[in-house]
């Protein structure tokens, strides 16, 4: 079974490999989609979950949506994908994504999760509450891009986990994963962003507002408003 602790192996490769990705979806768009199914075929994963925040403590309140409306935007682009949509934070109680972590990987034992994220998070990972304890969690794919690669390769973060770096080809092929793990993940940059569909459309929530209460595609939950 899973050890929270350095170089801990994860029982052998009979479960499903799920990857998370977490973020605000503020809106979701094309380049989330992407970005997750190419994650998909280069790691070898099942699925993807798209971790809604119900708010991340490293961003401002201002200008964001509410979570029923960035659900339904998620939902919108994961459509006839293997990828669920879900605010499954809110079910927890966790605000910070080490906590998040560690409940869903009791929550769902009989799954084997990786934390997938863009190199403008691992820039700032080691400002991330307990982030080395997300690394000895469950091993870690991060996705290039545009303007962060330098700073990433650079940060305190990857000070200590390049020493932990595998191939996809590696991970993929695995029947087991000892951690920390790293896998670097480097593909086409895609140039769309949530800011900037945010200063094209400004009132973008307001279309996904008027719908009845969404579901949450992990928990099966109605999702409050937040």
């Amino acid at each position: 079974m899973f050890q929270i602790s350095g170089n801990t192996a994860l029982t052998a490769r009979t479960r499903k490999r799920i990857g998370l990705l977490g973020g605000s979806f503020n809106p979701a768009h094309g380049g989330h989609r992407r970005i997750s199914l190419f994650a998909m075929k280069e790691l070898g994963l099942d699925e993807v979950w798209w971790l809604v925040s119900p708010g991340n403590p490293l961003k401002s309140k201002a200008g964001m949506a509410p979570l029923p409306a960035r659900i339904r935007s998620a939902r919108q682009q994961a459509r006839r994908a293997p990828i669920r949509v879900t605010a499954i934070e809110q079910a927890l109680g966790t605000r910070y994504t080490a906590d998040t972590l560690q409940h869903m990987r009791q929550r769902y034992p009989k799954l084997e999760f990786l934390w997938l994220m863009g190199s403008d998070n691992l820039a700032q990972f080691h400002r991330w509450k307990n982030w080395r304890q997300i690394a000895r969690t469950m091993p870690l794919a991060v996705v290039a891009r545009p303007g962060y690669d330098a700073a990433a390769m650079a940060g305190p973060a990857m000070a200590w986990l390049g020493r932990y770096r595998m191939t996809p080809a590696a991970f993929r092929a695995s029947e087991s994963t000892t951690l920390p793990a790293l896998v670097m993940l480097r593909f086409r940059p895609d140039p769309r962003s949530a800011t900037a569909i945010r200063a094209d459309d400004p009132d973008w929530a307001e279309a996904y507002a008027a719908r009845p209460q969404p579901r949450d595609q992990v928990t099966r939950k109605r999702i409050r408003p937040g």
